[in-house]
């Protein structure tokens, strides 16, 4: 499945055109058509090169975004602007090479930079939306004794790790457990001594 240019614009070259757009619209990570196009449009806007569409940066730009794999429709716009901001630095960096004065090379290196900052901070955006999505452990107030484990999880108690679940609930640790006396572990001399008493 690719992407071809026309002279009337752009069509995905696939034999059932239905299951073509699909399958792009999967690729892209949007949910219908009118997304999958609108994202397309835009990819073909960015790929240009001497006011035409450039067909090989646009299945370079496509493939990018299918190997990032966009879950949603915010991760696809954003992914579209992370390979439309690389395509461009690297244009920057071909004008600056092959700058032949001052001019020249000061806006090509200007524009390099702002984009090679852009860059990793479209990747820090990703990598926060995506991982704000996902269920978030939190673990609070443990201590683990030498040769000890700790335990992750739903835990009511344990003598030497807590884990709070969240509940608002202050944790219990050793501090502040209670001493329970063990009734069969009494000394054999205190047994004798109430014996003789009640004798």
């Amino acid at each position: 499945m690719q992407v071809k240019l026309s002279s009337h614009g752009y069509y995905i070259d696939h034999p059932d055109p239905e299951a073509g757009e699909q399958l792009m619209a999967d690729a892209l990570g949007v949910a219908d058509r009118d997304a999958m196009n609108g994202i397309l449009r835009q990819l073909v806007k960015a790929s240009m090169n001497r006011q035409k569409p450039n067909a090989v940066t646009l299945s370079f730009m496509i493939s990018m975004i299918r190997s990032i794999k966009p879950r949603d429709a915010v991760e696809a716009m954003l992914v579209a602007q992370m390979v439309s901001v690389h395509v461009m630095a690297m244009r920057s960096a071909y004008h600056l090479a092959k700058a032949e004065d001052i001019a020249s090379q000061d806006s090509a290196g200007r524009a390099l930079g702002r984009l090679a900052r852009t860059f990793p901070a479209q990747m820090e955006a990703l990598n926060r939306y995506r991982t704000s999505s996902e269920p978030a452990i939190t673990v609070q107030n443990v201590s683990v004794q030498d040769g000890g484990n700790a335990i992750v999880g739903n835990v009511t108690q344990h003598t030497s790790v807590v884990v709070s679940d969240n509940s608002g609930a202050p944790a219990v640790t050793d501090a502040h457990m209670p001493e329970i006396p063990d009734r069969g572990a009494e000394a054999p001399d205190s047994v004798a001594a109430k014996r003789q008493a009640q004798a």
